[in-house]
């Protein structure tokens, strides 16, 4: 069996990292090199993705494609983000596939379950006591902290690389319950910043969204990150779905209101800043 480097690239002769072009479509391509598990068909993005595990080695994998031009676009800006930004906590893009019409993307299978799946659940419920949300909700604080943490590690990494959070929601988090670990998933939005917003609004979930996101001409830049990644804290550190029980300091709640200020201004500098008041309330 050929190895796999440190980076998830191959080695040897791989029927995904190795493959520069498939002609026909994909899902039949994949069904003959490996078991397809789990088709996830149902993404609002234009996209769609495969998970398959490959006959000839004992390996999982995740492939996405483009159904849209709206998907196209979208998986183009995440090929260019992927490049760019790689931390242990973002899954990344390894590989890229060329198709007949647009490309697919090849990423390393990570076991977890996404915190919001609107797509698989109508609309999602947060609040069913079964659902991902609830169950991570109901861990200890400790655990819910150390999960955040590890977000706000991954964005000093998108910082670095001189990239701002877009479309930064719960639909991005992917939590093994198994051995507690958070993982940040479908980050197809996340662009060089700063920039100037040429619409009426970016894409993303109401509930994180800062207000400059809705205004066209207004920048965009590291403290609308700064807003996404308050927000992200102020909903996984409540034990419901209405912001009414924080389970959180007064001081950390605090430095979220900061954060999360309407006014750019008043918000902290940078996602390092803003790690820095974290740590300390």
């Amino acid at each position: 069996m050929e190895k796999l480097g440190g980076d998830g690239e191959s080695t040897g002769n791989h029927p995904l990292l190795d493959v520069d072009r498939v002609e026909g479509p994909l899902g039949a391509y994949l069904s003959r090199v490996g078991d397809v598990f789990r088709v996830f068909g149902k993404q609002d993005s234009g996209c769609m993705a495969y998970g398959v595990r490959l006959r000839v080695r004992d390996e999982r994998w995740f492939v996405k494609t483009a159904v849209t031009a709206v998907g196209r676009r979208s998986l183009e800006r995440a090929w260019g983000f992927h490049q760019a930004v790689r931390h242990p906590v973002i899954v990344p893009q390894v590989h890229r596939i060329a198709l007949r019409d647009g490309s697919a993307v090849v990423m390393p299978w990570r076991d977890g379950e996404v915190l919001y799946d609107p797509a698989e659940r109508g609309r999602g419920d947060r609040t069913n006591p079964d659902s991902p949300m609830a169950r991570f909700r109901s861990l200890s604080v400790d655990r819910i902290e150390a999960a955040f943490a590890r977000v706000l590690d991954a964005h000093l990494a998108v910082e670095a690389a001189g990239y701002v959070a877009v479309d930064l929601y719960d639909g991005a988090l992917l939590y093994d319950f198994a051995v507690g670990e958070m993982r940040l998933i479908d980050l197809d939005e996340y662009r060089p910043g700063p920039f100037v917003l040429d619409a009426e609004r970016l894409p993303g979930s109401t509930r994180f969204m800062a207000p400059e996101e809705y205004e066209r001409g207004a920048t965009i830049d590291i403290r609308t990150t700064v807003h996404a990644l308050g927000r992200t804290a102020r909903l996984l550190l409540d034990a419901g779905d209405e912001e009414r029980a924080w389970r959180g300091t007064a001081a950390q709640l605090g430095v979220l209101e900061q954060a999360t200020h309407p006014d750019p201004g008043e918000r902290f500098a940078g996602v390092k800043e803003f790690r820095e008041a974290w740590l300390r309330s």
